[in-house]
């Protein structure tokens, strides 16, 4: 017998539903959207069970916060069958709406934020950060649209620079309150003034949410998961030897002693062979070995992003902004004493927290070009989060948006991520596209997801896999200042890469 909907109740009713979109209509919105929830107990549901009972080929998502608390991993994000595809590789962009695809010329950001404007979503009580919106990635080396920088690098991933899949519906989990929420938004593209398209569209959006339902609830278990050493060999080659790192480094601290930088973030890549291996299934595994706040699975068209990222870039919500630094970083010990022990290294380490430090006023003065003056402060300071395999410290720091400023000024402020880039940024970028052998594509970019109603929150990109054409990139780095050990940096890469190398050792 399958699922039955009769005691489940949506949100709001048709006469709110009508009244606010009413409201929406007279303050001028282009197409008054107002979104419908549907909401239930978690129960036994997890969202990989969900996002594969409901997934439909291709451009599917999942965001997901296997570790975290109600401040930094509340929610989960699930979707799939989205309206519009967005994806653009330098200047040249590409929009693709059901069967039909359009190619243009100009810069992807202003596009992109044309496309945004057009579903203003209204603000409801109650409502989840999220309630449709682009979901998707940016990727690095799309800094060129922000800063002029060279290109000396070689492109060998070819990955798109921004590639976002536009969602009128989704799921999330709520993990606070053991909960599960269906959201759709109705896009009334024809004739929104009548009030007869508005009530089909809310009856729609309802027997839809009640369909996704009964899809969640009848779909089948996903097979369990056997930790054991996989009987697949996956070789995997790195795109320099240790001693062309620790080259790099050398030379890094070069430009230090010349008083060029501070500090600096220099990385390397590992690559494996993996054929037709399962990228949900390499998820499945990574999310338990390595739990983290901020994990994505990104299933598009061309490429897929398997991601245990712990690291926030940036989240606005209801006008306030909050970016994480992770900086700092020592592997775990063998046992809760080795911990101890190396914790205490770590945060006492003057190296590590003058680094720290320097990055923390990065993050201050790059959210300070948009927020209100004297409302950027830092309301945790150097606390420390354990992970699988490693140690970091980790601050907050947030600041009011300034009026007139939306999600889109932010990203130009501060990405990517000076933890990951270096201090002062636009100089250590012209740096590492010196001494790095390959543009970084994904890595050090950021997933996330941009919001209907002018929300944002994304992650930086790293302690993920980029898989394309049956091979699967790793890129770890290590932040170098002026008395940094090369040896010691280049043992730094590979202790962040050990819950990756495991993950492909398991499946």
């Amino acid at each position: 017998m399958g699922a039955t909907t009769e005691n489940l109740a949506t949100t709001p009713s048709r006469e709110v539903f009508l009244k606010l979109s009413e409201e929406e209509k007279a303050s001028g919105s282009k197409v008054p959207a107002v979104p419908i929830f549907l909401r239930f107990p978690q129960g036994l549901l997890d969202p990989p069970t969900v996002f594969q009972r409901i997934r439909e080929g291709k451009d599917s998502f999942l965001l997901e916060s296997v570790k975290g608390s109600d401040r930094i991993g509340r929610y989960s994000i699930i979707g799939t069958r989205p309206f519009r595809v967005f994806s653009s590789k330098g200047s040249k962009i590409r929009i693709r709406e059901g069967i039909y695809e359009r190619k243009i010329d100009g810069n992807p950001f202003i596009e992109l934020k044309r496309l945004m404007e057009e579903t203003p979503v209204v603000r409801t009580p109650g409502a989840p950060p999220f309630t449709g919106g682009a979901v998707g990635l940016i990727s690095y080396d799309a800094v060129h649209f922000f800063e002029k920088l060279p290109r000396t690098a070689v492109d060998d991933l070819a990955i798109p620079d921004l590639h976002f899949l536009f969602v009128d519906t989704c799921i999330l989990f709520d993990h606070v309150e053991k909960e599960v929420i269906l959201v759709h938004i109705p896009l009334l593209r024809h004739s929104p003034s009548e009030t007869s398209a508005r009530i089909r569209a809310y009856e729609e959006g309802v027997e839809r949410l009640k369909g996704l339902y009964r899809k969640i609830m009848d779909g089948e278990a996903l097979p369990s998961l056997k930790r054991q050493r996989s009987s697949r060999s996956f070789p995997v080659l790195p795109n320099m030897a240790k001693e062309n790192y620790m080259e790099m480094v050398r030379r890094a601290k070069a430009y230090i002693k010349a008083g060029d930088i501070f500090q600096t973030n220099l990385s390397q890549r590992l690559t494996a062979e993996i054929g037709d291996l399962d990228s949900f299934h390499l998820y499945r595994i990574l999310r338990e070995i390595n739990p983290s706040p901020f994990a994505a699975y990104l299933d598009f068209q061309e490429f897929q992003i398997v991601s245990s990222s712990p690291e926030r870039l940036m989240l606005l919500k209801d006008g306030v902004v909050e970016t994480r630094p992770i900086a700092g970083t020592r592997p775990r010990g063998k046992d809760p004493a080795g911990d101890q022990a190396m914790s205490a290294e770590l945060i006492t380490n003057e190296k590590e927290r003058a680094e720290h430090i320097m990055l923390i006023d990065l993050e201050r003065n790059d959210i300070g070009r948009v927020c209100d003056y004297g409302t950027v402060r830092v309301d945790e300071l150097m606390v420390l989060e354990d992970y699988s395999h490693v140690i970091h410290i980790v601050s907050n720091v947030r600041g009011n948006l300034h009026a007139g400023k939306d999600l889109f000024d932010l990203i130009r402020a501060t990405f990517p991520g000076g933890t990951i880039t270096g201090v002062p940024k636009v100089r250590c970028m012209e740096i590492i596209d010196e001494l790095e052998p390959v543009q970084r594509g994904p890595y050090t970019g950021s997933i996330g997801w941009l919001g209907f109603n002018g929300d944002m929150d994304l992650n930086i990109i790293i302690r993920t896999f980029v898989i394309k054409a049956g091979k699967a990139h790793v890129q770890v780095g290590a932040g170098i200042v002026a008395d940094s050990d090369p040896e010691r940096e280049y043992f730094e890469t590979l202790h962040k890469a050990n819950a990756l190398l495991q993950t492909l050792e398991t499946v």
